[in-house]
């Protein structure tokens, strides 16, 4: 099974963050997690890590409703941004609304849209698709 070094989280939900974590583990697929609670906490710490090169996330899973910066502003800000390594970025939301789904069409860094909860067969399957890629 495919493995990946580094997974960033963007999310306000502490109990959906503990239980990705564990699915990640439980699927073998990763360790090591960067957490933000927010867009804004995201941006300014993968700026930190882009500009040092070291511990780039391979994939991003990112929120849309959070508070201080939602995940459409994190992308508006995330693009502008110069990384010099391929990101897989997915945008994982409980929303439905057909509005979310059309805008997510908008932005060239996401992968594809994900509904939670979450599944271990999910999590491996995303993980799985990134050797394609």
């Amino acid at each position: 099974m495919k493995q990946i070094k580094s997974v960033c989280l963007i999310d306000d939900d502490p109990v959906f963050i503990f239980a990705l974590k564990r699915i990640f583990k439980l699927s073998d697929v990763c360790e090591n997690f960067t957490v933000y609670n927010n867009g804004e906490e995201a941006i300014e710490g993968l700026t930190q890590t882009i500009a040092s090169g070291k511990h780039i996330p391979e994939l991003i899973l990112l929120d849309i409703n959070m508070p201080i910066m939602d995940g459409w502003q994190f992308l508006d800000e995330f693009a502008t941004m110069s990384v010099s390594k391929k990101i897989t970025l997915y945008l994982v939301s409980s929303s439905i609304d057909p509005v979310d789904f059309k805008k997510a069409k908008e932005y060239e860094l996401i992968t594809d849209f994900i509904i939670k909860p979450v599944t271990r067969k999910t999590v491996i399957d995303l993980v799985q698709n990134m050797s394609s890629n």
